[in-house]
């Protein structure tokens, strides 16, 4: 993953990455490959969790939904298996249903569907090193979170332990729609593209097309999850959406 992800920002076209919560629907592949076909660089897999902390209103909601249709990390698993996209997938959940899989068998089956990278949101990286070697053994990089708040100190180190490309939050706060692009999102991007050379990619509070051009001039690209959600709540169309979103960031 990192050295496509690396070829695909030394293009000089912005990173597009859009989010879709596993299960949320029967038909919910249908989506990813939309998202695919309008120009996505790679996809986030979101595997629902019942206390999605970092999560706001809209994606939390299509947690829920994917739960009550009985979705577990094996049926999201299994339905990426049928996956016919080229490029990456990226998972992204929470560490206690990774420790409850263990880290071999999740990591393995990761690998097996195809998956390349994956986030745990709630896993800090002093608690990571038994995870990452696991990880990093199967080929499946793990991404690391940077927020506004991360001291220069402790920035450095994430960004140094971050696989694949850099997970830049580009607020304080749970994901979600905001009407004004927040100064903390392109402000976290240039201070760890000051100290990595690995893709700086923002995610939360990245709520438009304007907003992802804005911050694509500071950051290497973009990742939208709480627009894509909504949009699939309403019954639009994903590839529109994000095809409006690879427009901004340029094709």
């Amino acid at each position: 993953m990192t050295a496509l992800i690396d070829s695909l920002r030394e293009t000089g076209r912005p990173i597009l990455i859009p989010y879709v919560t596993g299960g949320v629907t029967e038909n919910w592949m249908d989506h990813v490959h939309a998202a695919v076909h309008a120009g996505a660089d790679a996809v986030e897999i979101g595997i629902p969790f019942s206390d999605p902390v970092i999560d706001g209103p809209v994606i939390q909601a299509a947690s829920v939904q994917a739960l009550e249709r009985g979705t577990t990390p094996d049926t999201v698993l299994r339905d990426l298996a049928s996956y016919r996209g080229a490029v990456p997938l990226v998972v992204m959940t929470y560490y206690n249903l990774v420790h409850r899989y263990g880290h071999d068998a999740f990591a393995r089956r990761l690998a097996d569907v195809g998956v390349t990278g994956v986030v745990l949101a709630d896993l800090p990286i002093e608690e990571s090193a038994e995870w990452t070697e696991v990880a990093d053994a199967a080929g499946v990089a793990t991404v690391q979170i940077a927020a506004p708040s991360t001291p220069d100190g402790r920035l450095a180190e994430v960004c140094e332990r971050s696989r694949g490309f850099v997970y830049a939050m580009g607020v304080m706060g749970v994901t979600g729609e905001r009407a004004v692009l927040a100064d903390s999102a392109c402000a976290i991007a240039r201070r760890a593209k000051a100290v990595t050379d690995k893709p700086v990619l923002v995610g939360v509070g990245v709520s438009t097309p304007e907003n992802a051009a804005v911050v694509a001039e500071h950051a290497d690209g973009v990742i939208i999850g709480a627009p894509v959600m909504r949009r699939i709540a309403e019954g639009g169309s994903v590839r529109d959406l994000v095809g409006r979103f690879r427009a901004a960031l340029g094709c």
